[in-house]
């Protein structure tokens, strides 16, 4: 699997599976939204070694793509793009004789849309999220800066997008977190955050348990700050989970 299509967009991926020809389940990880001036050129860049590592070390398929508007992906930022990219790559496993079963684990913004994801598709069994926020309505006070910033971080590309900064601003700071959340089977969440984490506070980790109502499996990584991909804690957490689960 060297390529997802989405909307008609090529987005590369690493796929990695144990070896041998039975079925076993698979994990779609998802990354967060890139940083800093030029950050979308290598964003999920370490992804692909954690793919490999969990299909050595936990017996799972694992897939991680790159977004549209990130690395050598076609296409530009939008959050409902992100999510279709979501949904395709789900497709591209639930639709292999080899996956048994589709689970998500997203860092940062993709565990937020691993939420999102999860609640509108059925074939998802269960994620685990890190560091997630639970709302982005403070992610863009100002559509026309906000543009701007994403054109420098590299995920908006294209002269001219979005054709309405106005409405593709709604749609960020309008996704129904909450709402996702809730429709999250019991037992089936792994909600991981930091508590020094300064970008998202660890109080939405907390207001994210509430949303969903209970029966959700909250670990805190002490003086844990927000890119948990790289404590290497969380990842023990995520493997141990995935040896839980299986």
């Amino acid at each position: 699997m060297e390529d997802i299509v989405s909307d008609g967009l090529r987005l590369p991926a690493h796929f990695a599976r144990p070896p041998g020809s039975g079925r076993v389940p698979a994990l779609l990880l998802l990354p967060g939204f890139p940083r800093g001036t030029g950050g979308a050129a290598m964003s999920g860049h370490t992804y692909p070694p954690l793919v490999d590592r969990i299909a050595r070390e936990a017996g799972w398929a694992a897939l991680t793509f790159q977004y549209r508007g990130t690395g050598s992906a076609e296409g530009d930022f939008s959050i409902e793009g992100w999510l279709a990219d979501v949904h395709a790559a789900v497709d591209a496993l639930a639709t292999r004789p080899d996956i048994g079963s589709v689970w998500l684990a997203g860092f940062r913004l993709g565990g937020t849309l691993a939420i999102v994801a999860a609640a509108d598709d059925a074939r998802v069994r269960g994620i685990a999220t890190f560091g997630a926020p639970e709302s982005l309505v403070t992610w863009v006070p100002d559509a026309t800066r906000f543009v701007e910033y994403c054109r420098r971080v590299g995920v908006v590309r294209t002269a001219g997008f979005p054709p309405d900064p106005s409405a593709w601003a709604r749609a960020i700071v309008r996704l129904d977190v909450a709402r996702a959340a809730a429709a999250i089977p019991p037992r089936a969440w792994l909600l991981v955050h930091g508590t020094d984490d300064d970008v998202v506070p660890i109080a939405h980790a907390r207001k994210l348990e509430a949303a969903a109502g209970g029966g959700v499996e909250v670990r805190e990584v002490h003086q844990g700050a927000h890119r948990l991909r790289h404590d290497p804690r969380a990842i023990a957490m995520l493997l141990g989970w995935l040896d839980r689960i299986s």
